[in-house]
């Protein structure tokens, strides 16, 4: 392909009113990430050159998070809706300034692949002055239908609005993202006008002014599913269902077993390294990096966490941010594991709780421990050294350090440091009545029967 500059044009700038929601359409999440998040992200692995937004005034939600996302990214506004191509126009300083290929994405459709991206620079390589994405709809009202001559070069895109009755029964229709290579983008834009149903500035009309000047237009087709637009709630679920359809088929040709696939949920930077096992019922939260041959059996919630080689986690386990651990480690069921670094084979195997420290390599964790980290002001670690073991139902109260090869017998509360190889024990003393037990229930039972009388 050739090494021709790229530029692509975000267009943010929709209010998405159907999503009834206090937050902008474009903020909306797909497995974790904002759908704007998704196209800027498609923007850096397309390898742009440069990326202009696109936002309506007053967004400046949308402005922050764009910066923050993509901070090569210049953002500009378009003060008035008043179409498509008065949204790329907003953009006209950088459009300007760039001497190549432009690609006009929207924020608001999440699912297009790097690959349609690539076949779209392919048809300018080929000789087109324009391509545009087109897809065969299962139901095309409300769609622009892409108008082909007999030869299949596009002639027109025609609005649903605009189209007559021969033109509606086109199935072909109109993505709305285009490609562009014109030495002059920005006059093509500025000759567009707005003699249509709506009285808008459409995008589309630059096919037939580019081809009044010579120019040739091409359609590259595409699966419907690949360029959803998100308008609803609904339309969210849907974009989401097909994210993780296809991340679990990436899963799944890449050596990881999914028992029960369509039960596991993937964030959009899920990293899973080979002979992976997943069980059923396992939801991976953002910023999760499980290498090769872990096990994770049912029931379980990780995010923000690093699975070492061969670890074993679950069922019911719940990883959670800075979750850190090594090789041959295990979390068994209900343990929950925040800001741990837990080294080679230490295991936490029931009904414990850690939060904030370490846990040495080959330490063992024992059934209903606590790390109490937190005095109701402060968080503190609690640090448990290599080939410790805690007795169950022990509770450390941080700050504390468990020496290596220390021993904390089961029911102990530790408040100070134990030393490397020491036995630290922290109980009452056991008193036994003898006798106590029968004459309790003698009386107690007088009591009731006299109870029963009154």
């Amino acid at each position: 392909m050739t090494a021709t500059p790229l530029m692509i044009v975000v267009l943010a700038a929709g209010k998405g009113t159907r999503m009834n929601s206090d937050l902008p359409k474009v903020l909306h999440a797909v497995a974790g990430l904002p759908l704007l998040g998704h196209v800027l992200a498609l923007a850096g692995e397309a390898a742009a050159n440069s990326i202009a937004v696109v936002v309506g005034p007053g967004m400046d939600n949308v402005r922050n998070a764009a910066q923050k996302m993509a901070p090569v990214a210049e953002v500009f506004t378009q003060t008035e809706q008043l179409g498509t191509a008065d949204a790329v126009k907003a953009a006209l300083p950088a459009i300007r300034n760039h001497h190549g290929d432009v690609i006009v994405l929207y924020a608001d459709t999440p699912l297009i692949e790097v690959a349609t991206i690539t076949h779209l620079r392919r048809a300018l390589d080929t000789g087109a002055a324009v391509a545009v994405l087109g897809f065969e709809a299962e139901d095309p009202a409300g769609y622009g239908r892409l108008l082909t001559s007999a030869d299949g070069e596009l002639v027109a895109i025609r609005e649903h609005k605009d189209a007559n009755f021969a033109e509606l029964h086109v199935r072909m229709c109109n993505s709305g993202v285009m490609a562009f290579r014109v030495d002059d983008l920005a006059g093509v834009l500025e000759r567009i006008g707005n003699r249509n149903a709506n009285g808008e500035y459409y995008l589309t009309d630059a096919v037939e002014i580019i081809r009044g000047d010579g120019g040739r237009a091409a359609v590259v087709r595409c699966r419907e599913s690949e360029v959803l637009g998100i308008n609803s709630r609904a339309e969210l679920a849907q974009a989401e269902a097909i994210f993780q359809r296809r991340r679990r088929r990436e899963a799944l040709a890449a050596g990881v077993t999914l028992i029960a696939p369509e039960t596991v949920w993937f964030s959009y930077d899920t990293k899973l390294g080979r002979d992976v096992a997943i069980q059923p019922n396992v939801y991976f939260g953002p910023g999760v990096v499980v290498e090769d041959g872990v096990e994770i059996l049912a029931n379980c919630h990780i995010e923000g966490a690093r699975i070492g080689k061969n670890a074993r986690i679950g069922p019911f386990a719940r990883l959670r941010p800075g979750a850190a651990l090594g090789t041959d480690v295990h979390v068994g069921n209900f343990v929950e594991v925040k800001n741990v670094t837990m080294g080679a084979g230490a295991k936490a195997n029931h009904l414990s709780y850690l939060g904030d420290g370490s846990v040495g390599a080959k330490a063992n964790i024992g059934a209903g421990t606590i790390f109490c980290n937190y005095d109701g002001f402060f968080k503190h670690k609690t640090v448990v050294g290599e080939e410790a073991f805690v007795g169950s139902n022990s509770a450390l109260v941080a700050p504390v350090t468990i020496g290596d090869g220390a021993f904390v017998g089961s029911g102990s509360v530790i408040t100070k440091d134990v030393a490397p190889g020491s036995l630290a024990l922290e109980r009452s003393s056991q008193e036994e009545r003898q006798g106590w037990a029968e004459k309790f229930r003698i009386m107690m039972r007088k009591k009731k029967a006299a109870a029963g009388k009154s």
